[in-house]
C-alpha cells in the first residue's frame, strides 16, 4: 500500500479506532475485541470456501460456547453498530487526510487550466467558451443515501476534528456517534428527502462554487463584480419535484420545497450580512446593509413587513452600497461585498433549480381523461400520431384538477400550475424544467407541452420540455423522435421562445437494467452522436443532461474522465449530470472534497475544447469494434437476464425484498402494484444496490469479459489494445468496471455452487467475473485492478476489510431464512432485521455502491 495513504489515512484511522474501545457503552469492549476475531474467522472461511453460516457458526462455537441464540444475535447487531461507526470513522480520516491524499493543485483543477493559458489566443477562446458554458449537477432523492441528516452533521464535525488532531473533540464526536441513530424510525416524506439534501446546499456548495469561481475569475484578471457569467455553475434539484413512481410527490410538497430552498439560501445571505456589517461601519453603507439584513430576516420570518421580493430588489440595495462605498470611503473592503453581490447573482431566490419529472404514461392517461370528458376519446384513439399531435394542440380547454378522477391526473395537473406559482416566488429559474421518463415518441413530449399550453393558458410557456431516453430501444429511436419535433412548427416555435435550447435526458439506470454495462453506455455514446448531428443540422443548441447516478452499473464512476473523453460530434456546451445518494456526501460532503471533484468536472468540459486534439475522436473502424463489443455484451447480458431462475434469485437469495423496509426513501421500491415480482417493475436502485449488497455487482460489468474473449478469438486482440491506448472514452469505461470488479467478492456467495435451483446462475455470474476480471487487465495491461488509480484502489481495499463482517452476518441470516426449517417466529423476525440492518454499512462503506 502507498505509504502516504497508509500513513495519512490507514494509520490514523487505526489510532482513531482504539478510542471507540474506551466509550461508556454497554458491551463495547466485549464487541470490540471479538469483531478483529469474527474478521480472521470470515477471511480464513472463505479461503477454505466454507458458507457465511458456517463461518458464523463456527465462531459462536469457538468463542461464545454455551451462548443462547438470543445472545448470539444479540452479539450480531452490536457488531453491526460497531462497524456502522467505524465506517463513518474511517469516512471521516479519508476527508481529512483529502490534501494529503490528492493533488488539488493538479491536473483537472482551476490553477491547472490557467497554467496553461499561456497566449492570448488561448485566453480569448476561452472566454468565448464560458458565454456558452455551464455545468450543472442535480441533486436527486434517490434511496441510497444511508446517513441521516443528523449522522452527516457528525461526520462533517469530526472531519474538521481529526484534520486538527483534536482528540478530546474527537472523542465528544465518537460518543455522540455512539448514542445517536442511525436508522429512520418512519419512511421519510419527499419534503423531509428535501430537507436532509438542502444540507449541502447551505453547508457546502454555498461556499464552495463561489470559491472555484472565484479562483478562476481572478486568474483571469477580471474584476469579481464586472464577471459577465454568472451561470457557469448551477444546481439542480429533484426532492419534492420527481413524482417518478412516487406518490407522495404532490403539488403542494412542490411548493413546499421550493419555499423551503429559497428560506434556505436566505438563510446564508442573512449569516453573510450579520458578518458584513461588522467591517461596512461607514457612513451611508452601514445604513443600507443594515436594511438588507432586516429585509432578508423579514422574508424569511415576517413576509407581513417590509421584504426583498426578488434577488433583484436585493441586488439594487447592494448596488447602492457599493456606489457609497468607491466614491466616499475609497473601496475598503470591496472585495467583501463584490463576494457577496457574486453569490446572490449565482443562487438567486432559489438556490437550486427545482426540476419536475413524471412518466409519460401518466401524462397519456391524463389526456385520456380529459378527452374522455369531452366525448371524445374514441374518435381520439383512432387518429394517427400525428394527427394526436395536432388534436392535442388545437383544444381550447383549462384543465383543472377537479376535472379529472384519478390521483396521479390531479397531481399532473397540480403540479402544472404549481411551476407557475414557483415562478412568481423564487422567479424562472427556481422551476423551468418538466423532464418526462419512459418517453418514446414525440406525442409523449406534444402531451406535456399542451397540458402546459392549456393550463398556463399561453403559447408562450416557459419550461424547457426534456424528453429522457434510457432504455436501449428509446436510444436508439431519439434521432427520429427529435427530428420529427425539430420539424413540427408549434415545437419550433417553443424553441424559438426558449433561445433555440433543448435539453434532452439520456439515463444510464434502466439502460444498464435493460441492455447491460457496454451496450447502454455505448448506445448513450451513440444517441448522442445523432442528436447532436440532428440538432445542429436544424440550428438547435442540444444540452445533454446525464442520468449517471452514482455507481458504475448506474452510468457513474470517474466522472471527469467520462466528459473529457467525449468527441467532437457530441456538443459540449454544457455538462449535466444527477448526483444521488452517498455519492453527495462521499464526492460533495465537505467544501475541499467538492471543489476538487466539482472543478475537475469543470475544467474537463473546458479542457476538451481548448487542448484537444484528434486523440478523443473515435475512427470508424474504432466505432465499429465498440459496437461489436456492445452487441457481444448485449447478447450475454440478455442471456443472463432471460435465465428463468433469474427474477426468483433476485427476489429469494438477495436482499431486494427487504430494500422497502429500510426507511431510507420515499418513493416504492418496485412500480408494479402486484406481489408477484416482475423484472420490468423492478426499479434500477434497488436492482443494483441488491447486486452491491451481494457482492457480485452484475450490472457493473457484466458481458464485457465475453465481449472481449470473442473479439480475442476473432484475431482482434491488437485492435482492442490500440483502442485502450488511444480511447479515453474506452479506458474510462474500462476503469469504471474495474471498480464493480473491485468491490465484488465471489467467495462470499460460493455456497450458492451447488444449489439445485440456483447453482447454475450463480456459475454463470461468477466464471463472467473472473473472464471479466482476467480480461480487462488483459487490455488495460495492468497487473491488479485500478493500478493507474491507486487511491481509490487502497480505498476499497481497506473499506472492504472493514465491511467484511456486515456481509457475512447478512449472508448468514439470509441463508438461515431460506434454509432452516426449524425457525420460529422470532428467529425470524430477527434474521430479517438483521439483514436490514446490515444493508445500511454496506452500503455506506462502498460509497459509490458500486
Amino acid at each position: 500500500m502507498n505509504d502516504q495513504y497508509q500513513n495519512a489515512v490507514v494509520t490514523r484511522y487505526n489510532i482513531f479506532n482504539s478510542l471507540f474501545l474506551s466509550l461508556p457503552f454497554r458491551n463495547i469492549f466485549r464487541t470490540g475485541t471479538l469483531l478483529p476475531l469474527l474478521i480472521q474467522q470470515s477471511e480464513e472461511g472463505l479461503t477454505k470456501e466454507q458458507s457465511p453460516k458456517e463461518i458464523i457458526e463456527h465462531f459462536f462455537d469457538e468463542f461464545l460456547e454455551g451462548s443462547s441464540h438470543k445472545e448470539q444475535i444479540s452479539l450480531l447487531f452490536n457488531f453491526i453498530q460497531y462497524i456502522e461507526r467505524q465506517v463513518v470513522l474511517f469516512d471521516s480520516v479519508e476527508d481529512a487526510a483529502f490534501d494529503q491524499i490528492h493533488d488539488r493543485e493538479g491536473k483537472g483543477s482551476i490553477n491547472h487550466l490557467l497554467n496553461r493559458i499561456d497566449n492570448t489566443a488561448i485566453r480569448e477562446k476561452l472566454l468565448e467558451k464560458l458565454s456558452d458554458y455551464c455545468v450543472r449537477i442535480v441533486l436527486t432523492a434517490h434511496p441510497t443515501q444511508f446517513y441521516p441528516g443528523k449522522v452527516l452533521t457528525i461526520i462533517n464535525e469530526l472531519e474538521r476534528a481529526i484534520r486538527s488532531n483534536d482528540f478530546g473533540e474527537i472523542n465528544n464526536l465518537l460518543l455522540q456517534l455512539g448514542k445517536t441513530g442511525f436508522i429512520n424510525q418512519e419512511k421519510p416524506t419527499p419534503f423531509d428527502e428535501a430537507v436532509s439534501l438542502s444540507w449541502f446546499l447551505e453547508s457546502v456548495f454555498y461556499y464552495a462554487i463561489p470559491r472555484i469561481l472565484l479562483k478562476l475569475i481572478r486568474g483571469l484578471r477580471f474584476s469579481v463584480y464586472d464577471w459577465p457569467h454568472n451561470q457557469l455553475i448551477r444546481l439542480g434539484f429533484w426532492p419534492g419535484g420527481d413524482r417518478d413512481g412516487n406518490p407522495f410527490v404532490t403539488p403542494d410538497i412542490t411548493l413546499k420545497v421550493s419555499q423551503h430552498l429559497r428560506r434556505t439560501v436566505l438563510r446564508c445571505y442573512y449569516r453573510d450580512l450579520r458578518l458584513l456589517k461588522r467591517r461596512f461601519t461607514f457612513n451611508g453603507v452601514e445604513r443600507l446593509i443594515a436594511l438588507a439584513e432586516e429585509k432578508i430576516n423579514n422574508s424569511i420570518y415576517y413576509p407581513e413587513e417590509e421584504k426583498y421580493n426578488s434577488a433583484e430588489e436585493l441586488l439594487a440595495d447592494l448596488s447602492e452600497a457599493r456606489q457609497i462605498l468607491i466614491q466616499q470611503h475609497d473601496g475598503l473592503f470591496l472585495d467583501l461585498l463584490d463576494e457577496f453581490i457574486f453569490k446572490v447573482r449565482l443562487f438567486g431566490f432559489y438556490f437550486a433549480s427545482l426540476d419536475v419529472r413524471q412518466d409519460s404514461r401518466k401524462h397519456a392517461a391524463a389526456w385520456n381523461e380529459l378527452i374522455a370528458a369531452q366525448g371524445k376519446l374514441k374518435e381520439y384513439e383512432q387518429l394517427s400520431e400525428a394527427q394526436k399531435i395536432d388534436y392535442l394542440l388545437s383544444l381550447q380547454i383549462t384543465p383543472k384538477p377537479e376535472d379529472v378522477k384519478d390521483e396521479t391526473s390531479k397531481d399532473i395537473i397540480g403540479s402544472i400550475r404549481t411551476i407557475q406559482e414557483i415562478q412568481q416566488l423564487n422567479g424562472e429559474a427556481g422551476c423551468h424544467r418538466y423532464v418526462i421518463s419512459n418517453c418514446n415518441t414525440a406525442l409523449n413530449v406534444i402531451e406535456v407541452l399542451s397540458l402546459i399550453k392549456t393550463i398556463h393558458q399561453t403559447d408562450s410557456i416557459p419550461v424547457d420540455i426534456v424528453p429522457l431516453f434510457e432504455t436501449v430501444g428509446d436510444l436508439a429511436n431519439a434521432g427520429g423522435i427529435m427530428e420529427f419535433l425539430y420539424q413540427h412548427p408549434y415545437y419550433r416555435q417553443h424553441l424559438t421562445n426558449r433561445g433555440n435550447q433543448q435539453t434532452i435526458m439520456v439515463g444510464f439506470s434502466d439502460g444498464t437494467k435493460d441492455g447491460g454495462y457496454l451496450r447502454a453506455n455505448w448506445s448513450i455514446y451513440q444517441a448522442k452522436e445523432e442528436l447532436t448531428r440532428m440538432s445542429r443540422q436544424y440550428g438547435i443548441k442540444v444540452t445533454f443532461f446525464d442520468g449517471r447516478g452514482g455507481p458504475p452499473g448506474r452510468g457513474g464512476g470517474n466522472n471527469h474522465n467520462f466528459y473529457a473523453s467525449l468527441g467532437k460530434g457530441i456538443e459540449d456546451k454544457e455538462i449535466q449530470l444527477t448526483i444521488q445518494g452517498q455519492t453527495i456526501s462521499s464526492n460533495y460532503g465537505t467544501v475541499a472534497t467538492a471543489m476538487h471533484n466539482l472543478g475537475k468536472l469543470f475544467t474537463a468540459g473546458l479542457e476538451n475544447h481548448l487542448f484537444k486534439d484528434t486523440e478523443q475522436d473515435l475512427s470508424d473502424e474504432e466505432k465499429g469494434l465498440l459496437e461489436e463489443m456492445a452487441e457481444i455484451s448485449y447478447h450475454s447480458y440478455l442471456d443472463l437476464k432471460n435465465h428463468p431462475t433469474f427474477v426468483p434469485y433476485l427476489d429469494k437469495m438477495t436482499p431486494l425484498r427487504f430494500y422497502g423496509q429500510t426507511n431510507i426513501g420515499s418513493r416504492p421500491t418496485k412500480r408494479g402494484q402486484g406481489d408477484a415480482l416482475r423484472f420490468e417493475d423492478l426499479r434500477a436502485i434497488p436492482f443494483v444496490g441488491s447486486w452491491a449488497q451481494m457482492k457480485q455487482n452484475v450490472p457493473g460489468f457484466y458481458g464485457f469479459g465475453t465481449a472481449i474473449e470473442k473479439l480475442k478469438k476473432e484475431g482482434k486482440t491488437e485492435a482492442m489494445l490500440k483502442l485502450y491506448e488511444h480511447s479515453l472514452f474506452f479506458r474510462t469505461l474500462i476503469e469504471n468496471s474495474m471498480q464493480s470488479l473491485s468491490k465484488s467478492n465471489y467467495a462470499v456467495t460460493k455456497y450458492m455452487a451447488d444449489d439445485p435451483t440456483y447453482g447454475e446462475l450463480w456459475h454463470k455470474m461468477e466464471e463472467e467475473f473472473q473472464r471479466t476480471h482476467n480480461l480487462l487487465l488483459e487490455i488495460s495491461q495492468s497487473s491488479t485492478l485500478l493500478e493507474s488509480n491507486p487511491i481509490t484502489r487502497q480505498s476499497i481495499t481497506v473499506r472492504e476489510r472493514v465491511v467484511l463482517p456486515l456481509i457475512i452476518i447478512q449472508q448468514y441470516a439470509l441463508q438461515m431464512l431460506n434454509t432452516d426449517t426449524t425457525k420460529s417466529t422470532e428467529q425470524t423476525e430477527a434474521y430479517n432485521k438483521l439483514i436490514i440492518r446490515a444493508m445500511f454499512g454496506i452500503i455506506n462503506a462502498a460509497r459509490n455502491s458500486a
